[in-house]
């Protein structure tokens, strides 16, 4: 593999450390801290936020801990994209990420397969980009580095565009393309932004509300009516829409915090939750 194969990791160094052995340490720590409910059933999902570890790591570890011993021999992690790119559905051009832990392959069979079930359903699929700024998928990655026990190849997409419409298919078109392949879907997404901590916290609990009531119309049903909030509410419900196809039956939220319960600064906050979705019939 050529360098220049591999996406370099744009957030290392700033939203997470870049000495691996430190950076191993600090997503030990939050997997370590994470208090789990008995989850009985197979893990088809989990929903992380994304935010700078310092931040959002502690909720992250929940969702991750989930599946520390799992070996999945794909991962897909579907989040939002935050920068300015033309087209609608996106994943990366390189053939591999790098964290401070290692490089990830991508999976470019999977990465064709679902540009393929998206076109049917949709006429567009997934553009590739390379050396994107896009941390809302990398910085899941560690957590994956450090819980699961196998190596694994990584299915990354990036939604610009989060209809209800665009989400469905992709929902659908996940579930095709990972039908009765060892995998683990990541659904990528922070909760509300920059409201008071109060306020935060009625905006995500009628979000996760709908989450745990395993409801992807639910998600975009409150937050269409601006009573709820998720940066990547696309990102969430397809992975909702494509769990419950690949026979999902149970969603437990695990936790919610906001950055204020860091920061101190409880003014202007941004909410972060960790859920799992589970098949338990």
């Amino acid at each position: 593999m050529t360098v220049q194969s591999v996406r370099p990791s744009p957030l290392a160094g700033t939203w997470y450390e870049a000495n691996p052995q430190s950076l191993a340490r600090t997503v030990d720590g939050y997997l370590d801290q994470a208090e789990l409910p008995n989850l009985p059933g197979e893990i088809i999902a989990v929903i992380a936020p994304h935010a700078g570890l310092r931040y959002s790591g502690a909720v992250a570890g929940y969702a991750f801990a989930t599946v520390r011993g799992a070996a999945p021999e794909h991962v897909a992690i579907i989040s939002p994209m935050h920068h300015l790119y033309a087209q609608p559905l996106l994943t990366s051009a390189h053939t591999a990420y790098q964290t401070p832990l290692g490089e990830v392959p991508v999976d470019a069979e999977l990465v064709s397969n679902l540009d393929q079930a998206l076109r049917g359903r949709l006429n567009f699929g997934l553009t590739p980009i390379a050396k994107d700024p896009e941390h809302a998928v990398e910085i899941e990655i560690p957590f994956l580095q450090r819980a699961v026990t196998a190596g694994f190849h990584l299915l990354p997409v990036m939604m610009r565009s989060q209809t209800r419409q665009v989400a469905e298919a992709m929902g659908q078109a996940l579930a095709e393309t990972l039908q009765d392949k060892n995998t683990l879907l990541v659904a990528s997404t922070d909760l509300s932004h920059f409201y008071t901590h109060e306020v935060a916290k009625r905006l995500d609990a009628a979000m996760l509300a709908q989450v745990e009531s395993f409801s992807p119309n639910g998600v975009f049903d409150v937050y269409e009516r601006d009573e709820g909030e998720a940066c990547g509410i696309g990102a969430l419900a397809a992975v909702l829409w494509a769990a419950r196809a690949l026979g999902a039956d149970t969603v437990k939220v695990l936790k919610h915090a906001t950055s204020g319960d860091v920061t101190g600064d409880f003014e202007r906050v941004v909410g972060y939750g960790a859920a799992v979705i589970l098949k338990t019939k």
